[in-house]
Order: C-alpha cells, then structure tokens, then sequence
C-alpha cells in the first residue's frame, strides 16, 4: 500500500516519516494550475480555496497510486474539521480506493489520535516509533529555522538566487538523513553554508521587515501564494510568516511555543476562538507591531469565514498600532499581475513613509 499527504511547506519532512516507519511513500506534486482546476471541478462552488487545492493535490496523490492519505483535520467553527471525511467520501465517489488517516487535536480527540497513532505504527517498535518521531521533529524544527533565517538574508545577497539555492542543497542535505547523529551533522554543516553567503552591509534603520499573517494553509504554501516571501524578499524586504508547520507541531501536540502569547495580544480584538486562525492572525499583527515590523500582508482565501471576519478588525489594529496592512484574497481566479501590482505599491509606500519619518529624526 502507497501512503502519500499534502503537499504543504517543507514535504520532505512528511516524506522522510513515513519512509523511516517502512511506508512505500508518493510525493504529490507541486501545486500547479492543474491542481486547481482538478480540486474546482470536484469541490463544491462555495468551498474555500484550501479544501480546493487539498482536493485536486489528492487526486493528483491518487492518480500516482496512493492508497492511504496521512493528513490532520480542525477543531472549533473552521469548517477544515470537515474536510477530510468530505475529501474521502469524494474520492471514493470518484472510483479511487482510497482512505484518509486524519489526525485532528489532541484536545479534541486524544482516543481517536491514539488509534490512529497506533495504525501508522504498524509492525514497527514504539522504541523505533519514538526514536523516529525525534528525528523528525528536529528536521522540521531545523528546516523552519533555516528557511525563517533565509527569508532574513535574501533582499542583501550580493549574487542574486544564493541563498535560494543554498536551502535547496540543505534540505537535499536533510534527506539524506537517517539518524539524529546524521541530521546533528547536517544542521551545523547547513548554519556554515549560510554562514558562507556573502551579503550587503545594511544599516538596521534602513531594512525593512514585514510580517505575513493568513489561514495556515495559504501562509505556509508558496505555491499557490504567489511565493509571497520570495516576493517580498525580491523587492528589499525582510519576510517573516506567521505559521510554521513546526510551531504547529509544537503547540498542538506538546503544549509549547508561542501560541498562547500570541492569542492573548489579540484577546482585544476576538475574544474567542472563532476558527482557522482567525485570532492568532489578529495578535500576530500586534506581536510584528511590538517587535518593530514596518508592515504585514494579509493572505485571506476567498470564502475563509474566520478570516472575514479578522479582515474586518484588522483596519482597526492598522490605526490602533500604526502598522499598515495589505489583505490579498487568493482563489482560484487570482491574478498574479494584480496582486504583485498590489504589494509594489505597499512596499513603495512602506519605503517612503520610512523615509520621511527616518528624515524627520535627523532634521
């Protein structure tokens, strides 16, 4: 049996998983046009665009012969807690033998999370499932550290796509790992790579930080977010995204990180959980405000409920904070061309407001 998932952020983490517990593993491809079309055509008209592009990447994980699909589910007013049964339910209707293993939280369903822990064991040891799972999760917390590093260094690289192509030789480098040893030796031979990038001199006044906050699926995919960090990074600016699959890991199944903090700063804002990642998005853009982030952009997919409601609080923290916020819908019908149109002019303005208050300092 062919195990596969969805594609999002850093796959190879969830690929190198599942290959160490034993698992024959597809890689869905990239996103593409195809994909969306694929995930349209099959998905209700009014779904949100995350269950659509979830839909056509596991058509596309069917098509290379995937007979179980690992992915994780939701919890509160999202709608995601529904996906995966309506994903498979689909998928079978389609004529695909297919099952979905969900792993939704903890809180939620520690009976049901810990059967199905049990089912992706298999035959293999708990000593090895452990051992296994502390290797991964060293990747992944290792893999988010360098990209959030790399996405600090690319607006002052003096050879254009080095640092790009320095992460593509790390994660090749993590790949090859089999052992904590072995991705011990991985991640300083990856912080002596970076290290080794040659960049502009920048005065700290002069950089420009701006944060990306959305529903986690739009946020973390660069393939359907128009590659908004590379973006960003292409017209000067440091970029630095809300989520993190890592983070995620650490605050839905251990209790640690950042998350609760980050609720509490937007307590002012939505005082309950109203799904997605509604009310983490409203205190992360407090949290970039705090921390001296000169913008955020705002990734909101079209029909995302929670997030049409945090879009209409945000104009509120933007003159509460005095930081300016770009909201960019993304579906299905986005253009490209309109969008980075959209973020040259933030990024233009951001730079110019920056200038004059930097001008009146020293006037």
């Amino acid at each position: 049996m062919k195990y596969s998932f969805p594609y999002l952020g850093n796959v190879l983490v969830y690929k190198k998983l599942l290959e160490m517990l034993g698992y024959e593993v597809v890689v869905p491809p990239r996103p593409t046009q195809k994909t969306i079309d694929l995930g349209t055509k099959n998905s209700p008209e009014f779904a949100c665009f995350p269950y659509k592009m979830l839909m056509g990447n596991y058509i596309e994980a069917c098509e290379q012969g995937a007979g179980i699909i690992v992915t994780s589910g939701g919890h509160g007013p999202c709608r995601a807690g529904f996906y995966g049964e309506l994903h498979e339910r689909t998928l079978r209707h389609m004529g695909y033998d297919v099952e979905l293993i969900i792993f939704d939280s903890i809180k939620r369903d520690l009976r049901g999370d810990v059967s199905k822990f049990f089912r992706l064991k298999g035959k293999n040891s708990l000593r090895k499932v452990i051992s296994t799972g502390r290797v991964i999760l060293r990747m992944l917390k290792d893999l988010d550290e360098f990209d959030k590093k790399i996405h600090t260094m690319i607006p002052y690289e003096t050879v254009h796509g080095s640092c790009l192509k320095a992460f593509e030789e790390i994660r090749s480098s993590y790949d090859r790992c089999w052992t904590m040893k072995e991705t011990e030796t991985a991640y300083e031979e990856a912080k002596e790579l970076l290290a080794s990038i040659k960049l502009e001199e920048v005065d700290e006044r002069d950089k420009i930080r701006i944060g990306v906050v959305g529903e986690i699926f739009v946020v973390i995919e660069s393939s359907i977010n128009m590659d908004i960090e590379n973006t960003l990074c292409s017209l000067g600016c440091e970029a630095e995204r809300s989520q993190y699959i890592g983070e995620w890991v650490d605050h839905n199944f251990f209790g640690k990180g950042r998350e609760k903090e980050i609720l509490k700063m937007g307590e002012d804002y939505i005082k309950i959980i109203i799904g997605g990642h509604a009310k983490q998005n409203v205190g992360h853009i407090v949290d970039y405000s705090k921390r001296g982030f000169d913008g955020v952009v705002h990734l909101m997919p079209f029909a995302c409920l929670p997030e049409l409601v945090s879009q209409s609080i945000i104009p509120r923290i933007s003159e509460d904070y005095g930081i300016p916020v770009l909201t960019l819908a993304i579906d299905e019908q986005s253009g490209k061309a309109n969008s980075m149109t959209r973020i040259e002019a933030f990024v233009d303005l951001i730079k110019n407001s920056k200038r004059k208050k930097m001008a009146a300092k020293t006037a």
